[in-house]
Formats: structure tokens, sequence, C-alpha cells
């Protein structure tokens, strides 16, 4: 890659035009499946050239790099999105299908904080392939002199099962950080902040490379109901959408107090009515839901708040959750709007400015992009942002090695040892990928 004047911004150089086209697709004998779209990603040795934005057998899956972009620092949104209008300002596309999705799209994740190294990355992949509402598509995209032949995707060999896969505490032990979240309960009561959301990171040591399509297929088959997402080295599956932008209607999905569930329907059930009843969790609910509509507010011409959440029921944990919506009042992008709604109140607290600081006192490590949006953006700016949730991020220059994180809203009532088996519940999803559990 080459460097811009501005140090903070690195980008294959745009040379030629950006060239895309968009043809319809028969849709797969077994497009029914929910991994169906997941099984068409070739096997690759550097796990970030793999992009998915995948949720109930729906959305978009690339391999490849014909640009990719890489910015830090406090501007990086912006200058994604710039750098991004620049890209499809004169890029030559043909579109066949014309939904959301097709033509040139960028696959984006940005890092929590603007201080952190992992900064925003946008990938626009070679090849993508996509499907929504039972239409499927394929899109080639490179320059002039180099366009991938239009041919139809086959399912790949099946991923195999990661050997030999070792766990280690991150920066912080459970003990240790069940110590943190006594430190911050502290601070909360003695009035200097409403609530905090502290993470804390596993680490992942397996005998070879973590083929990143393993990750994702199981991802898809046990957590149907998340988006399961995959951008340069960060894997996952979110249940939280930051922002959706569709032909003018904004749509976000907040999501705020956890309880873990039992496997037994009656229990759950139980347990269901009891986080809709619960204060704290209601006034941790409280706090996201506002911080999210007062970021999208001078965007948007209309609104629509629910005065109450609703329980989320994932598979192995449930949520408060409140879905608001809006129509689209100015020319903003997706990828302005998630930036105008980071960091949320659900991942990072109440006031922001105060939550950031303490944030950066007790966790002791850098979330790089756990907390931040990924998703993708098309070239109308319209697009799908989640939060980097229930994620693992692949080590530098080790496809062996993995940073898994989870993260807990902090408030008044808070008790360590539930935040530590709450946080124990969020990590699930991507150990027993790792496990084949």
């Amino acid at each position: 890659m080459t460097t811009s004047p501005d140090p903070g911004l690195a980008a294959r150089p745009l040379g030629t035009p950006l060239v895309a086209r968009t043809v319809a697709l028969d849709p797969p004998v077994s497009s029914d499946s929910p991994a169906t779209l997941l099984s068409l990603l070739p096997a690759l040795d550097d796990p970030r050239e793999v992009s998915s934005w995948v949720r109930r057998g729906e959305g978009i899956v690339g391999w490849g790099r014909a640009l990719e972009l890489t910015t830090t620092g406090p501007h990086r949104f912006a200058e994604a999105q710039e750098w991004w209008r620049r890209v499809v300002s004169t890029a030559v596309v043909r579109d066949e299908v014309g939904v959301p999705g097709t033509g040139p799209v960028a696959f984006g994740s940005v890092s929590y904080a603007a201080e952190s190294p992992a900064g925003a990355t946008l990938i626009v992949p070679e090849v993508v392939v996509g499907c929504r509402d039972g239409r499927w598509w394929l899109t080639t995209i490179g320059t002039d002199a180099s366009v991938p032949a239009p041919a139809a995707p086959s399912p790949q060999a099946a991923p195999t099962e990661p050997e030999g896969v070792t766990f280690a505490d991150g920066a912080l032990s459970s003990a240790e950080w069940a110590g943190r979240v006594s430190q911050a309960v502290e601070r909360i009561t003695a009035g200097e902040i409403d609530k905090v959301v502290l993470a804390r990171d596993l680490r992942v040591q397996a005998d070879k490379a973590v083929d990143p399509r393993w990750l994702l297929q199981r991802l898809a088959e046990r957590y149907d109901t998340t988006w399961v997402f995959a951008v340069d080295g960060l894997v996952g599956a979110t249940p939280e959408m930051l922002v959706r932008l569709e032909k003018g209607l904004v749509t976000s999905r907040v999501l705020a107090g956890t309880i873990r569930r039992t496997g037994d329907d009656g229990h759950d059930l139980a347990l269901a009515g009891s986080l809709a009843r619960s204060s704290k969790d209601l006034e941790e609910h409280e706090y996201a839901v506002r911080s999210v509509a007062d970021a999208l507010r001078p965007h948007c011409s209309s609104m629509n708040v629910p005065e109450s959440p609703f329980v989320l029921h994932l598979s192995n944990v449930m949520h408060l959750a409140t879905d608001v919506a809006g129509v689209l009042g100015d020319r903003t992008t997706s990828l302005a709007l998630a930036a105008s709604l980071h960091p949320s109140a659900a991942v990072c607290g109440t006031p922001t400015e105060v939550a950031d600081r303490v944030i950066a006192e007790l966790e002791d490590m850098d979330r790089g992009r756990y907390a931040g949006p990924v998703g993708w953006m098309d070239a109308a700016g319209d697009g799908e942002w989640g939060i980097a949730l229930r994620c693992g991020a692949y080590e530098a220059d080790d496809p062996a090695a993995l940073r898994l994180f989870a993260g807990c809203g902090i408030v008044a009532g808070s008790d360590p040892e539930s935040e530590v088996a709450e946080s124990d519940a969020k990590l699930v999803p991507m150990r027993d990928a790792l496990t084949g559990a």
C-alpha cells in the first residue's frame, strides 16, 4: 500500500476507475440453509481476505481485495467516507439486479477508540455473492486492467475444525476484571458517572491456522438471528444493528440488559419476565436508547422511539431490545450515521466522555475493532452497520491465534460476580465455534 499525505490514511492507489458488474444467479440447490451463502466462500490462506454479512441465510459474502483503505485517528470515519465517495464517483457500474448490496460494495470495520492503531478499514472484494428475498446475484469488481470473469460460484470443500484450541486470560483474569467492576460501581455510587461498559478479552491459540469459514458457518447455524460478519480478520455474530439505511429509512436496534438462558423453556420464560421488570436492566437500557435517539434525531425528519423494550430471545442469552426508526432528512450515508452513533451508551456508557475515560483507566487493553461499527455500504451510501460484539480478531500475522471479547454494562446495582457470569455467556458463541462444542 502507499501512504497518502495524511499520515493517518493508507490505501491502495485508485489508479484507473473501479469496474463493477452485477449479474443475477440461479438460487443454489441448498438455498434454504442459513449457511448456504457462507458455503460459497473459497479456502484462502489469509483470513483477512474473507468478508461476510449474513443473517438467516441472506446477505452478502465476498473474497479477495480489489481496493482497500486503512485510516486511523479521530477523523477515520470521515476519511473512510470521503475515500469511498471518490471511488464510486468514477466507478463504471453495470448492475442487472438493482437491489441494496448490488454494484460496488465496501465491507468495513472501525476501531472503538480513535487512538487505536486498528483504525478503520474498508475492503472492496474482487467477488461478492448476495441473496435477498430469494434473489441471488454475483458482483465482480476490479479495474479496467483486471476484472474477475463472471462465473457462478459453487459450494466449496467443507472447512476443517480447528485443532488443539486453548484459551488463556487476556489483559485481566476473571478475578481481576471483577475487581475493576467493583471500582466502576464505586465511581457510579459516588456520582462520577451513571453507567460504564467494561470489556474483557480472552486469548486463543490453535495448533494450526483457524479457517474463518468454519467459525462463520458454526455461528450462522447456531445464531441465525444475528448478523454473522467477517471483515479484515474480525469475525463474529452480532445481535445488535447499530444502524441500517435503505432508501431513506433509518433503523437501529438497541440491546442493553442481559440475562443468560438455562435451556428450560418454562424457566427461561420466567427469567424473561424478571428481565423485563428489572430496574437495573431497564435503567441500563434507557440510557442506551436515549443515546441512539439523540444521535439520530438531527438526521431524521421524523422518528419513532417505542416507550418500552421487548425481550429478544437468542440461543444463549436474552436481551432487552428496542427498535428505533426514522425517516432520513438529509443526505447522510449509512457510515456517517454509524459515526454519529458511535460510541453509544450500549458499548461505552453515560455520560460518554466520562465513561470513555473510565474504560481507558480500568480495562488495561486496546479494544481494537471490538465494539466498533462493522458492516457494509453500497455506492448509494445505503448499508448496514452492526456493533462488533460476540467476536474475535485474528492476531497479526498468525492465523492460528485470536483475541475474543465480551463486555457488560455496569450501573449502580451491578454485582461483580454476576457481571463475570454475563461476560462468560457472551464469550460462549465464539468459544463453542472454535471448539466444535
